[in-house]
């Protein structure tokens, strides 16, 4: 069973991350132990976007999927808030012994690209989508591996 840990108030100046759901994962079928939170201005409910820490170093996490997954609503980008939250998550990736955080995006995803920058990410390579990869069944051809070492 997997221990899930408190990650107290993330703040950075006007953002928050709020704690929405945790995900035991489902070793069956892949899917590891994830924290998704609700990004927002500081004391205010209004979603600006999302972002999911994944915790496992699966082929897939590392390869394709990555540890950390994020979304900013068209009204709200251009405010880095993005990277500002994946930065938040650090430490509580920290908490559960991850030495690694893997980021990914499409080569065309130039706004993403420059999230990962950011965020402290370094691009390691593109790799080409496996066929049977659900990612490729999606649309999806080939993922920016980028990395953070904690």
């Amino acid at each position: 069973m997997f221990d899930f840990h408190d990650p107290g108030r993330l703040i950075d100046d006007d953002l928050e991350l709020v704690l929405v759901h945790k995900y035991p994962g489902n070793p069956a079928i892949g899917h590891v132990p994830t924290y998704q939170f609700m990004m927002t201005h500081v004391g205010q409910n209004e979603e600006i976007g999302h972002i999911n820490l994944r915790i496992g170093t699966t082929d897939h996490i590392v390869l394709y999927a990555g540890n950390i997954g994020y979304g900013v609503h068209s009204e709200h980008r251009g405010n880095r808030y993005a990277a500002r939250a994946c930065r938040l998550l650090l430490p509580l990736a920290r908490s559960h012994g991850l030495k690694t955080l893997w980021i990914t995006c499409n080569p065309e995803n130039l706004a993403s690209r420059h999230t990962c920058e950011l965020a402290g990410a370094e691009l390691v390579e593109i790799v080409e989508l496996p066929q049977d990869n659900e990612l490729f069944q999606r649309g999806e051809r080939k993922k920016c591996r980028y990395r953070i070492d904690l």
